[in-house]
């Protein structure tokens, strides 16, 4: 069930470009990383680390980059690699993590499993 939080931040991306994935009304995630991306980004906003808006405008932008590079070819596309690369971006930007802590932490546990 989601809080009133998390319902606010869904319903605001709801139609956009940086709309999660749904089936019946309900997230859809391929991976336990993309459930934990997603509730880590609601936490830090909700917990005011970052304004929600300002994550959405890394993920708009993170989405727009991607289809520049890909060019109409979606084979490779997966919407929580972006959302992910969003959320790094809001963190290093925030000074909640230095560019080399992300790496580190990466480098250590490896990438997310795609």
């Amino acid at each position: 069930m989601l809080i009133q939080f998390e319902h606010f931040a869904v319903a605001q991306m709801m139609g956009g470009s940086d709309s999660p994935p749904r089936a019946n009304g309900t997230l859809c995630f391929s991976s336990e990383w993309e459930r934990t991306c997603f509730g880590i980004a609601l936490s830090l906003a909700k917990e005011g680390y970052f304004e929600w808006e300002d994550f959405r405008d890394e993920l708009i932008l993170s989405i727009k980059d991607w289809e520049n590079k890909h060019q109409g070819d979606y084979s490779s596309w997966n919407y929580y690699d972006q959302f992910l690369h969003a959320l790094e971006r809001a963190v290093v930007k925030t000074n909640l993590l230095t560019g080399v802590e992300l790496k580190e932490i990466f480098s250590s546990k490896g990438e997310p499993e795609q």
